[in-house]
């Protein structure tokens, strides 16, 4: 796998919140950027829930095309981030979904009894990755949302086997083939799998070394 993707896939999964910019209709020609909260679903692709009075879903309503972006401190000082480009559109999501949503967003839950907040899924196209100075580059979007993955099932049954070895404090975000996303210390944290993406069979026994003394 190249750094690139590595770089996008652990911003994608570190971060909390990011910057959606879609095309304004209030002020035509002009980008409107806005920051929230996100997700991803079991394909790495950035899940949002907003409201349907909310100034970019009126944006996205007339013009689905968007650019999102995340970013994060690097080790050395500098900056990571990677802006994605594509299409946010209205998502019918599956129960899991919902589920994995509210793990990594839990205050979510007082916005979906409102009954007038609605998931989105953002589509990459492409990817602008920059890992620090000098180290930018552009990924296709394929190369995110084909890379190794588990279903939302897999991911379910994953969690299940792993929460009851959890340490008091430590609770279990989300698994997928590259790493653990969790909740530590007062943090989110992710573990990154030091041999790389797992295949579903080796898993468990991939997430349990990673998970030991934790």
């Amino acid at each position: 796998m190249l750094p690139r993707l590595n770089v996008l896939i652990d911003l994608l999964h570190r971060c909390t919140d990011a910057a959606l910019a879609t095309h304004s209709v209030a002020a035509p020609g002009y980008p409107f950027a806005s920051a929230l909260p996100f997700a991803t679903d079991e394909r790495h692709r950035p899940i949002l829930l907003i409201s349907r009075l909310a100034e970019h879903t009126q944006n996205l309503a007339t013009d689905a095309r968007a650019s999102l972006l995340v970013h994060m401190p690097a080790q050395d000082g500098d900056m990571a981030r990677a802006t994605l480009i594509g299409p946010v559109k209205l998502l019918e999501p599956d129960p899991l979904l919902i589920e994995r949503y509210l793990r990594y967003q839990p205050k979510a839950a007082d916005f979906l009894q409102l009954g007038d907040f609605r998931f989105y899924r953002m589509e990459p196209l492409q990817a602008r990755i920059i890992g620090g100075f000098g180290q930018a580059a552009w990924l296709a979007g394929e190369r995110l949302t084909d890379a190794c993955r588990l279903t939302l099932a897999q991911e379910r049954d994953a969690l299940d086997a792993l929460t009851p070895a959890m340490s008091v404090g430590a609770d279990l975000l989300g698994i997928d083939s590259f790493g653990i996303d969790l909740w530590l210390s007062g943090q989110r944290q992710r573990i990154v799998f030091a041999a790389g993406a797992a295949t579903p069979d080796a898993l468990i026994a991939v997430a349990r070394r990673a998970l030991d003394g934790i």
